[in-house]
């Protein structure tokens, strides 16, 4: 690794930190401030820090890797996303933000759940509070590898080395700052994601001699690149796509929309969300096709080693950024893949430090813990579930890597419909709603761990839509009338159209 590479990650790093110390400073009196910021965020802040959260290293790796390896067929999944992110702006985010306070200012889903139908027998709380323990906890163990991977590739580390160096980073910054610094460092992150993103490719056609040239090149290694359906089926066109269903089950996304200052700040975090969604994962998308064109007239050899690995393929953001620019501009361009490994730690360590908090602790072990045991306590979860997470990472296993990939599909199937509903259904009983949950959630696993003819499709799809009907049917023989409920949710209607 360069001296000024070192530099580079070295002043991002110390970035990082400050951030952390300054929320430390600003916002940590409580709970409240340290779990969801007080319900102040900004609405810019919002929006990147919602797309920072939601988009990890695969975004700078597994998607231009994609792109080069499959061509534009593999641009399915990123259209399936925008529109997922979209309708999730539009459907989701007032609502939820909105309904969260008029259900005795839910902090966590699983209490919205819990407040939302009067459960006072907690089944939603408990359920939905294991669904996050489980799957964030691996989640976030794979953000470590992909760390601790990261400085193995990019920059000749030990493993280990990386896997150390990104947890501690991660830990100190949440630990001392909790959401705000989480959602301030994401803003930053989110910043530096899409300015890398677009700056490489743009270089990268410069030095190929325009547009039209690059494309040339790349239709002369083979048509199928620049054209969207060879290469793929409607099956796997169908599947890309619903990726996008997840987003209205994802937490760490979800709770950005609950953090925000007022319902209305929304509609201007919707369109600086969705347009840095398309700038971002428009050049990484380029930067695969681009990629192709340089290599071909430039670099043969690793052109080669390249076509014959995807998973070398996932490395040509990192050839490029060191290949065009200067080793301080290049380290700079390569933080940002450790930009967007960190946020979606960071964000999924909060979340599952929260349901610890709020839905096991303040809920049966000490419901009358005053507000500095639960900062407390809320910061030691942090440790807790990181400390675990890291000892995950360290001698990582298929199994483990398997299930945190499906964990997407995991948490769209088993909170995306009862979110939904839960929202949009005045009849939606508690009887449905964890029904629908527990159905999506063991769909998606008995989907993926037996054997059947259908497994090209992507797990979320039978997930999403039995959890849907298992939640409609068991509502409609269940609901009854309560007047609080009810009232609670045309205040919620009322609010929204003020």
């Amino acid at each position: 690794m360069h001296i000024y590479e070192v530099i580079s990650i070295g002043l991002y790093m110390l970035l990082m930190l400050a951030i952390g110390y300054y929320s430390y400073i600003k916002s940590t009196s409580d709970s409240n401030e340290f779990l969801i910021g007080g319900r102040r965020l900004g609405a810019v802040v919002t929006a990147l820090s919602a797309g920072a959260a939601d988009m990890s290293g695969w975004l700078l790796m597994g998607l231009p890797g994609a792109m080069y390896f499959s061509g534009l067929s593999a641009a399915w999944i990123a259209i399936g996303l925008v529109i997922g992110a979209y309708l999730n702006y539009i459907l989701v985010a007032p609502r939820l933000r909105i309904y969260t306070e008029v259900a005795q200012n839910a902090i966590t889903l699983p209490v919205f759940f819990e407040n939302r139908y009067k459960d006072n027998k907690h089944y939603l709380k408990v359920t939905a509070s294991i669904f996050i323990l489980i799957f964030f906890t691996l989640y976030t163990s794979a953000g470590m590898v992909s760390g601790g991977k990261l400085f193995e590739s990019a920059f000749g580390l030990e493993y280990l080395s990386g896997v150390w160096i990104t947890g501690l980073v991660v830990v100190i910054y949440t630990f001392m700052g909790g959401f705000l610094a989480v959602s301030l460092t994401d803003f930053v992150q989110g910043t530096i994601m899409v300015i890398a993103l677009l700056v490489v490719p743009a270089v990268v056609i410069y030095h190929l001699g325009g547009v039209g040239d690059t494309v040339a090149i790349i239709e002369s290694k083979g048509p199928q690149y620049m054209d969207l359906f060879k290469g793929t089926s409607y099956v796997g066109i169908i599947s890309l796509m619903a990726w996008g269903l997840g987003y209205f089950g994802q937490p760490h996304i979800l709770v950005r929309f609950m953090a925000i200052d007022q319902a209305k700040e929304l509609v201007k975090a919707r369109r600086v969300g969705i347009t840095w969604m398309i700038f971002a994962i428009s050049g990484a998308l380029i930067i695969g096709l681009t990629g192709i064109a340089y290599l071909m007239k430039f670099d043969q050899t690793t052109m080669q080693l390249f076509d014959a690995s995807n998973r070398d393929a996932e490395t040509i953001f990192i050839y490029l950024s060191r290949r065009l620019f200067h080793p301080f501009i290049g380290g700079l361009l390569l933080s940002a893949i450790l930009a967007a490994v960190m946020s979606t730690i960071s964000s999924q360590l909060l979340v599952t430090s929260s349901s610890l908090v709020e839905d096991i602790y303040r809920a049966f072990i000490r419901p009358q813990a005053s507000p500095k045991n639960l900062l407390l306590v809320s910061r030691l979860s942090v440790l807790v579930v990181a400390g675990i997470a890291i000892l995950l990472s360290l001698t990582p296993r298929d199994n483990i890597l398997n299930l945190v990939g499906n964990a997407w599909a995991g948490f769209g199937a088993a909170f995306g419909p009862l979110i939904l509903l839960s929202l949009l259904y005045k009849k939606s009983s508690v009887q449905g709603a964890l029904a629908g949950m527990i159905t999506g959630g063991i769909t998606v696993l008995a989907w993926i761990y037996f054997d059947h003819p259908f497994k090209d499709w992507y797990e979320l799809i039978p997930g999403f839509i039995l959890s849907c009907l298992v939640h409609i049917i068991v509502s409609k023989m269940t609901y009854r009338p309560d007047p609080d409920i009810d009232q609670a949710f045309n205040t919620m209607e009322t609010l929204l159209k003020s």
